[in-house]
C-alpha cells in the first residue's frame, strides 16, 4: 500500500492548495480532492463531495472496487487522503442517468443574480436524488430553470432541506458563489430560522444543545445520543393553542433532522412528523396534517460577490397557514410577547443556560456507530 506519508509530501509540494472553487466534476463522476480535506477518509470526502447519495451507499461502492483514486481502486472506505487527488466514481448506469436528467418542475424562486438564487421549496419535493427518488427532485428542476449549472457541484446546491420541509434554500451558480457560501455555512455565518408547530405546550424560551448522531436500533432515523455530533438549537414561543404551541427556531449547525430530533427529545415533537412525532399526525381540537409542521422562514447571509448582509422571508405554506387558523377559531390563543422581533438581535434569543431549562431525553446509544 501506498504510503500516506509520501502522498501527503506530495500533495503539499503541489503549486497551491486545492479548495472548493477547484472542485470539479463531470458525469464520470471524476472528483478532485479539495486541499481542506486534507487527513480524512474516503467515505467522509465522498459524503461531503456528493450530497445526493447516502454515507451507506458510498461506503458499499467504495467495497464493490467503484471507486478509483489516482488511478487504483481503494476498496476501504477509511483510506485516508490529503487533497489533490482525483477521485473517479463508477455509478450504476441508470442511477447516473435519471439523477442528472433536466426537468420542467416549477420552482418559485425569490431572488435570482449572477452569483446566486434563493428557492422556496415546496414541501414533498426531494433535494438530491437518491434510493427511490431519482428523478423529480430539485437539482433536477435547478439543471431545467438554469442548464449552466451543470458545470457546478450538485447543481449548486449547498445545503438541504428534508422532503416535508417547505421554505427557504440558497443556490450558488458558479463555483466560486458555492465556495463562499460553504465557507459561510461551516462557519456558523448563515442565519436560518424555521417556524414549527410541536405538540404540548411550550411554556418559554430555551435551547437545546444535545449531540444528533444514528438512532442505535432505526438506522434511518437519528437521535440525541452522546456519540453524535455537536448539534445547538434555539427556540422561542410565537403562539399557544390548545395542546401544541407555535415556536420559531433558529440553528447554529445543520444536522440531519436537528429540529425535528430535538424537539422530540425536549418532549416536544412536532405536529405531524411520522418518524420523529410519536404517532398520529392529528392535532388536538385539528385535522389531520399530512407532514411535518416546519418551515424555513427567514434566511440571512453574505453575499458572495458584494460582501453585503442580504436576508429574506417566507410567508407559511397554506397548509400550515390554513392549519393555524383553525387552531385559532377553536381557543382563544395567547400570543407571545416575543412574537415580532428583530432578526438581528441576538440577545432576544434564549441562551438556554438558565436553571431550570428542558431536559434533554438521551437515546440509549451504546450501540450507536460513531460517523464523526
Amino acid at each position: 500500500m501506498e504510503n500516506p506519508k509520501k502522498r501527503k509530501a506530495s500533495a503539499d509540494a503541489s503549486k497551491q492548495d486545492i479548495g472548493y472553487a477547484d472542485y470539479s466534476s463531470n458525469p464520470g463522476i471524476a472528483l478532485i480532492v479539495p486541499g481542506e480535506c486534507s487527513g480524512q477518509r474516503l467515505d467522509q470526502i465522498l459524503a461531503r463531495l456528493l450530497a445526493q447519495h447516502s454515507r451507506s451507499r458510498l461506503q458499499g461502492w467504495i467495497r464493490e472496487g467503484r471507486v478509483v483514486v489516482n488511478h487504483a481502486p481503494i476498496v476501504e472506505p477509511r483510506y485516508k487522503l490529503w487533497g489533490g487527488e482525483t477521485i473517479e466514481v463508477a455509478e450504476a448506469p441508470d442511477e447516473r442517468a435519471e439523477s442528472s436528467t433536466p426537468e420542467d418542475i416549477p420552482l418559485q424562486v425569490v431572488h435570482e443574480d449572477e452569483q446566486m438564487m434563493v428557492i422556496d421549496k415546496p414541501a414533498g419535493l426531494v433535494v438530491h436524488p437518491g434510493s427511490g427518488n431519482w428523478s423529480g427532485t430539485l437539482l433536477n428542476a435547478l439543471l431545467h430553470y438554469a442548464p449552466q449549472l451543470d458545470k457546478v457541484p450538485r447543481a449548486g446546491i449547498v445545503h438541504r432541506l428534508d422532503k416535508d420541509t417547505s421554505g427557504l434554500m440558497v443556490v450558488a451558480k458558479t463555483l466560486e458563489a458555492q465556495t463562499d457560501l460553504i465557507r459561510q455555512l461551516q462557519a456558523r455565518t448563515v442565519k436560518r430560522h424555521y417556524q414549527a408547530l410541536a405538540r404540548g405546550i411550550v411554556e418559554r424560551s430555551g435551547s437545546v444543545d444535545a449531540p444528533i448522531g444514528r438512532h442505535p436500533t432505526l438506522r434511518t432515523r437519528m437521535a440525541v445520543v452522546r456519540t453524535g455530533k455537536p448539534a445547538r438549537t434555539h427556540y422561542r414561543v410565537l403562539e399557544s393553542f390548545v395542546g401544541c404551541t407555535l415556536i420559531e427556531c433558529a440553528l447554529e449547525t445543520g444536522r440531519t433532522h436537528q429540529i425535528r430530533v430535538h424537539m422530540m427529545s425536549v418532549g416536544h415533537p412536532l405536529v405531524g412528523d411520522p418518524a420523529y412525532g410519536g404517532g398520529a399526525s392529528r392535532v388536538p381540537r385539528g385535522p389531520l396534517f399530512p407532514r411535518q409542521a416546519l418551515h424555513a422562514s427567514r434566511l440571512a447571509l453574505t453575499h458572495p460577490q458584494t460582501g453585503r448582509a442580504v436576508f429574506w422571508k417566507s410567508s407559511l405554506p397554506e397548509d400550515m397557514a390554513a392549519l393555524l387558523e383553525t387552531l385559532r377559531q377553536e381557543v382563544l390563543s395567547v400570543r407571545s410577547s416575543e412574537a415580532t422581533y428583530d432578526p438581528d438581535d441576538e440577545d432576544a434569543w434564549d441562551d438556554g443556560d438558565q436553571e431550570g431549562g428542558p431536559e434533554v431525553i438521551y437515546i440509549d446509544d451504546d450501540e450507536v456507530v460513531d460517523e464523526q
